[in-house]
């Protein structure tokens, strides 16, 4: 029983209050609030590798709908829509690649191309790249809320690409 004395130079009797029923509530409500809280659930994204075995090119990929994202040094985005060398390419930070991103998405639902035929998005991180970019080239697919998952291919960089991007020193 936890009771609390108080110590007095009377000869009175001294109050005592029992805290008893006081700590047991607190820990029932603490007990409570625990068992019933929903922690945070991680979220996951999906992302498309290409497999090293297969021999098949990106060509596949229909070249109205893909817009390629190229990684490069001191935070800079190389995008182009289309295929490598007949497009040409622009250069943003990321500030500016969600508004590039949105663009181009309006541009097909505005052309009524359906969610099954949305905008397809391959990265090619680049060595200068840091892994905070590639994350936050994700996040900004995330809010622009692109239906397909994304592919990752930073193992085919085409010459053109390479170029560019030397050429504009992100490279």
């Amino acid at each position: 029983m936890a009771e609390l004395n108080t110590t007095s130079r009377n000869r009175k009797e001294t109050p005592k209050v029992d805290l008893t029923a006081m700590v047991d509530l607190a820990f029932l409500l603490i007990t409570f609030f625990m068992l019933t809280t929903s922690l945070a659930k991680q979220n996951a994204m999906d992302i498309v590798k290409p497999d090293e075995n297969d021999e098949s090119d990106f060509n596949e990929l229909p070249a109205s709908r893909t817009m390629t994202i190229l990684l490069g040094k001191n935070n800079k985005v190389a995008w182009y829509m289309g295929e490598a060398g007949k497009s040409r390419p622009y250069i943003d930070d990321y500030k500016q690649i969600r508004k590039s991103i949105l663009i181009n998405k309006m541009k097909l639902v505005s052309g009524k191309i359906t969610d099954k035929k949305s905008l397809i998005v391959v990265i090619k991180p680049t060595s200068g790249a840091t892994y905070k970019n590639f994350v936050d080239i994700m996040d900004e697919l995330s809010i622009a809320k692109i239906t397909t998952a994304p592919s990752i291919d930073d193992d085919h960089i085409t010459e053109a690409e390479k170029a560019f991007m030397k050429e504009r020193q992100i490279l």
